[in-house]
């Protein structure tokens, strides 16, 4: 494998985007090429994601991806032709090891991370591994969740390599909320770097009967408050709250 960047070892602020499953080969490369584009005109490191088989669709009838031997084989194309690191979705624990000789990080889909089996033949490839929160964890239970993965790698004998990342916490039926001070929360506890899931973060499961939905609209716009002396005392009502 050709030698690229690996934004996520950087401790700056990196990207994951792409497609959610791989629908061609052409219009991979023609998407990594224009994310390219625009994350390194930003001066943002960029990790192109699609996977080559979504196995947690709602329905029987959905689209899946083109499968794993011609994705894993176009993944590796992109990365070559492209120049940029690829990570996809495994989810069957026989997936790990071929998936890993094609990409440069592998991604476990939250439904599946109390499967301690799976967990372990991730992490022991030796890639590193973005674990997703099931909807139905607390952020602190994913501290065990990430000593599961540090164990399996250190019995593989190869260095661990996990993040953990915020993707919605169930909220009644059909419904997702963030509670943002689980970023830090899992950082403090799973002492590893921490990835949050925009996207999947306003999905509404099932919300079209034979797919999930979701809620982009909302805030247009945000508000920071900012003061640069902040930390050295000056009396504010907001001290604790603002960007400094």
């Amino acid at each position: 494998m050709a030698d690229v960047s690996a934004p996520w070892a950087s401790g700056e602020l990196f990207v994951i985007a792409g497609p959610c499953a791989i629908e061609s080969r052409d219009f991979a490369i023609e998407t990594a090429e224009e994310l390219k584009s625009i994350f390194a005109a930003a001066g943002i490191g960029l990790v192109y994601k699609s996977s080559f088989d979504k196995a947690n669709r709602t329905s029987v009838a959905s689209f899946r991806g083109v499968g794993m031997a011609k994705g894993l084989e176009i993944l590796a194309e992109v990365r070559e032709r492209v120049g940029v690191p690829v990570i996809t979705d495994v989810h069957e624990a026989d997936q790990a090891a071929p998936a890993a000789q094609a990409v440069d990080m592998l991604q476990t889909p939250a439904f599946l991370c109390r499967q301690s089996d799976f967990i372990a033949a991730v992490a022991a490839t030796g890639k590193p591994v973005n674990i997703k929160k099931g909807q139905f964890l607390a952020p602190w239970d994913m501290a065990k969740v990430a000593e599961k993965a540090r164990a399996a790698a250190e019995a593989a004998g190869v260095e661990p390599q996990i993040l953990v990342c915020e993707r919605g916490s169930t909220f009644g039926y059909g419904n997702l909320v963030v509670d943002m001070r689980g970023l830090t929360i899992m950082k403090e506890t799973c002492g590893c770097p921490v990835v949050f899931d925009a996207t999947h973060s306003v999905q509404l499961p099932g919300a079209k009967g034979d797919s999930s939905g979701g809620e982009r609209r909302h805030a247009p716009g945000i508000v920071l408050d900012e003061n640069h002396q902040q930390a050295r005392g000056v009396e504010c009502l907001h001290g604790q709250q603002v960007l400094g």
